[in-house]
């Protein structure tokens, strides 16, 4: 089995932008919250049976991991009741794919976080997602403000979300959403600087002291954790931090990476027990490499080529997701 633990849903049916766009104008105009129009089930099955499920397949992948598009979060809108209106539209469409493809589909849920934090709604939705509707983990957005404005992850403000992901034995994955500064990009910059910033922070802290059963997954190879995997050592060293291979025990990074020498370095530098095969696939980056005629997101490709053993593949593909998202074994046991 292959576990392609990173999808976004990039191609919903235009109802739900629609409704995005009458909530913020609502927003501006101090007018009523819209309803969103209804959406049909061919709707939904549309949306993704030429896109990711076709690619899914295409490329020899069984299940994907599914979360609403991560950059039309946008958690730096202020107002917690448009924020939690948003994640519960975005999420139940999410969690109507996976009960339309129950094999193939498993959600994951957005959270309805503000630049405040609304972390009793965060709470709420996580509990609403995971314990009623069988979602398998969250997003959790370490930068609501879109600007680094707010409290790092391991500040106790976050302690309530980790908490209830403790207790319902379910990770996140770190991811942002679009960045409010122009001189960062969101897809090229903000994203990875991201998973950078986050294992910085984890590094300095006693986080996983407190919550030892918390795991986090951190997307695209860790932005640049693998290149710059000496300095983040020496550092430590230096500063009197824990050695970085410690945050192996709760800390996980996908395959988003879109080469073969980013591949190798990610494959080589992290435990095979702490990589989870993942593309993003459709997301930050389409088509193919002109130099090569493989497309950027076709990771298994990649993985196909690494110079990986039979049994550290197969943790790879497979066997770290289903460790990683017990929700996600338990569902495809069902």
């Amino acid at each position: 089995m292959i576990i392609d633990i990173h999808g976004h849903y990039t191609t919903a049916p235009g109802q739900l932008q629609a409704f995005r766009d009458a909530q913020l104008a609502a927003l501006a105009s101090g007018g009523f919250s819209p309803l969103m129009s209804p959406i049909s089930d061919d709707d939904l099955r549309e949306s993704v049976e030429a896109n990711q499920l076709r690619v899914l397949r295409e490329r020899g992948g069984d299940v994907m991991i599914f979360s609403p598009k991560a950059s039309g979060m946008e958690h730096h809108v202020a107002d917690a009741d448009t924020a939690t209106a948003w994640a519960r539209a975005s999420n139940d469409l999410v969690h109507r794919i996976a009960e339309l493809y129950p094999t193939t589909f498993a959600p994951v849920a957005q959270l309805p976080q503000t630049p405040a934090g609304n972390i009793d709604g965060v709470v709420t939705e996580i509990r609403r997602t995971v314990d009623e509707l069988g979602f398998v983990g969250v997003n959790l957005n370490p930068d609501p403000s879109g600007t680094w404005a707010g409290r790092p992850i391991t500040d106790e403000s976050w302690f309530p979300v980790y908490e209830a992901l403790e207790e319902l034995d379910a990770p996140a994955m770190v991811h942002v959403s679009t960045a409010c500064n122009p001189n960062f990009h969101t897809l090229g910059a903000h994203y990875l600087n991201a998973d950078v910033s986050v294992f910085v922070q984890l590094l300095q802290s006693d986080l996983f002291e407190r919550f030892p059963a918390l795991r986090l997954v951190i997307p695209h190879g860790g932005g640049a954790v693998p290149y710059h995997w000496g300095r983040f050592r020496g550092l430590a060293m230096r500063n009197g931090w824990q050695d970085p291979a410690d945050l192996w025990r709760n800390v996980f990074l996908d395959t988003a990476v879109y080469h073969q020498p980013g591949i190798d370095l990610l494959l080589d530098v992290v435990p095979a027990d702490n990589v989870l095969f993942a593309s993003e696939m459709l997301g930050a980056v389409r088509g193919a490499d002109p130099a090569t005629g493989i497309e950027w997101d076709d990771t298994l490709r990649y993985l196909e080529a690494a110079s990986l053993s039979d049994a550290d593949r197969a943790k790879v593909m497979s066997e770290n997701a289903l460790r990683v998202y017990p929700g996600l074994a338990a569902r495809l046991g069902r």
